[in-house]
């Protein structure tokens, strides 16, 4: 018998309403250098490049596992911290799930 362990998805806003799912996120760095310049140049002619944006100044840009730059308005940092957020969540989530499963097995002992 196989047993497979289901993971939640968490979902990040990256600014106006556009949403990332966490697990599939490499990196997040500032797109003011000239490596990430030319990576979200390559990207664009290769066709990966997703403007989330809505017009506004790019403050943040996302890489993916499947090699997606996603551009963001939102700093670096707040989409760190909204990521942190989120794994914090699940593991109090967690945490919380676990002590009332403990309390319910050391109840029916008793």
């Amino acid at each position: 018998m196989k047993t497979t362990k289901t993971m939640a998805v968490r979902l990040i806003n990256i600014g106006f309403n556009n949403i990332v799912v966490d697990q599939r996120i490499v990196s997040v760095v500032n797109p003011a250098s000239s490596p990430v310049k030319r990576l979200i140049e390559v990207a664009r002619k290769r066709g990966s490049l997703i403007d989330a944006t809505c017009g506004r100044r790019t403050r943040s840009v996302i890489i993916t596992d499947s090699n997606h730059v996603i551009l963001s308005a939102l700093q670096p940092e707040t989409i760190g911290e909204r990521f942190q957020q989120k794994i914090e969540k699940a593991e109090k989530k967690v945490l919380l799930t676990s002590t009332a499963t403990n309390q319910y097995k050391l109840r029916k002992r008793k």
